[in-house]
């Protein structure tokens, strides 16, 4: 093999940001690679709008099907986001004999597993790098670096620009659609936001994690989600106040028997190493029973952080072409996984601390109803506050608990908000706490 030739389709943010990094420093990818890595073609569907990379006209086609159909492009990159058309792309190249790098995480979480089945009857590779954490090597540390590591637990903070509004919720005391309004302004945020505000986004990556941290199927629908746009400061104000910081956090831990699978707002205690993750920045905080935990932080968009992980792809692709060595890792790390399916626990099961913020009323021994009603359903108390300031006409209740099942907590709390004397909804968060649970051994 003398070159390896790849053609993208999509040419936005990331798309411009593979182009200017192929076109810029072709003589350190061919170093590395050992023979020309070619950029063939470039689709899209609007090559008028100004870009930050120019590219002569003969590379360019606004005909997908130019580089699907093209017998010379070895790799193609799919880059113009969305899931059904971006599926039927990445199974015609497939079907084509081509391999495959895409950045799409909705894709993956939701057709992962038909497109790896259909790539390994073509005998051609899917890489996805990029689909998760940006710039992040998540997907090669978990296919590769901790190969030999049995994974208990995974904690991500997945989604920028979610971490970015409860950094500006927490320092600036701003209500949610304020830094929402922010984090828009400062290209942080969608236009639409509804799938990284509401969880979603961090739950195709999440999704995606799992899959390769337990050699199993993709299962995105079993994961439960929750968003943050109905956090108030006031609950990160007595968060504060309880020594934690909050974050959207994506969490899966394996049991032996089922997995944990769940995305929502999570107290975290502030000398945990996630809590200093702040601004748009993702982590991963990970525990293998070899390795211990184990921390990965950095930009989880944007053009080059994210080209960057395609463009690892696409190496890592080249390598094995050029050696004759197609599908010398499966994309999920082993070809049994496809065959291998890991239930998931229903959130009812789950077991977790904490953080409830009660609307009482002003009265003596509301706090004895309260805590009663918790105490039949094996619910402890671990802290209390309780403020003389009034919101919406009651006065809050805080409590931090012991560790629950989520199907106790959800009844206990079902018959606290009947009770006269408050006024529901109660707030209620769940904390993730190594201390309170040592606190209780």
């Amino acid at each position: 093999m003398n070159s390896v030739q790849v053609g993208i389709i999509g040419f936005g943010t990331v798309g411009g940001g593979v182009v200017r990094l192929l076109r810029d420093r072709p003589d350190l990818l061919s170093r590395r690679l050992g023979i020309p890595l070619v950029l063939k073609q470039v689709a899209d569907l609007d090559l008028i709008r100004p870009r930050s990379v120019t590219l002569p006209p003969e590379l360019l086609t606004t005909c997908n099907q130019e580089v699907l159909d093209d017998p010379d492009i070895d790799i193609v990159v799919e880059l113009i986001g969305g899931v059904e058309a971006a599926r039927n792309l990445v199974l015609a190249a497939i079907e084509r004999g081509k391999h495959v790098v895409t950045a799409n995480k909705a894709l993956i979480a939701w057709h992962g597993n038909e497109i790896f089945a259909a790539a390994a009857q073509q005998g051609v590779e899917v890489a996805f790098e990029a689909s998760v954490c940006g710039g992040i090597p998540i997907i090669l540390a978990l296919r590769q670096g901790l190969a030999a590591n049995r994974l208990r637990e995974i904690l991500g903070i997945l989604n920028g620009t979610t971490n970015y509004i409860l950094s500006r919720m927490s320092q600036e005391n701003s209500t949610f659609a304020q830094a929402l309004a922010e984090a828009q302004t400062q290209g942080y945020a969608e236009a639409d936001p509804t799938l990284d505000v509401e969880g979603i986004d961090a739950a195709h990556k999440l999704a995606i994690l799992m899959a390769l941290a337990y050699g199993a199927r993709l299962d995105f629908p079993a994961i439960h989600v929750e968003g943050i746009s109905r956090l108030e400061p006031l609950d990160l104000q007595f968060a504060r106040e309880f020594g934690y910081a909050v974050k959207l956090l994506a969490i899966t831990r394996n049991d032996g028997n089922k997995l944990e699978a769940r995305v929502h707002p999570t107290l975290i205690p502030r000398d945990h190493m996630l809590a200093t993750i702040g601004g748009p920045f993702n982590a991963v905080y990970l525990t293998g029973d070899a390795v211990g935990p184990l921390l990965l932080s950095g930009q989880g968009a944007g053009a080059l952080p994210t080209a960057s992980a395609v463009v690892s792809d696409i190496l890592d692709l080249a390598h094995n072409l050029k050696l004759g060595l197609p599908r010398r890792l499966p994309p999920l790390g082993s070809e049994a996984a496809l065959a291998t399916h890991r239930p998931v626990k229903p959130m009812t099961e789950v077991v977790t601390n904490y953080y409830f913020r009660f609307a009482a009323k002003d009265r003596p021994g509301v706090l004895s109803q309260i805590s009663g009603i918790l105490g039949q359903h094996n619910i402890s108390i671990a802290a209390v506050i309780q403020k003389g300031r009034e919101v919406k006409g009651a006065v809050p209740i805080v409590m931090i608990t012991h560790e629950a099942q989520e199907a106790a907590v959800q009844q206990a709390l079902r018959a606290i908000d009947a009770l006269p004397v408050v006024s529901p909804p109660t707030v209620f968060y769940r904390i993730e706490d190594p201390h309170l649970h040592a606190a209780q051994i």
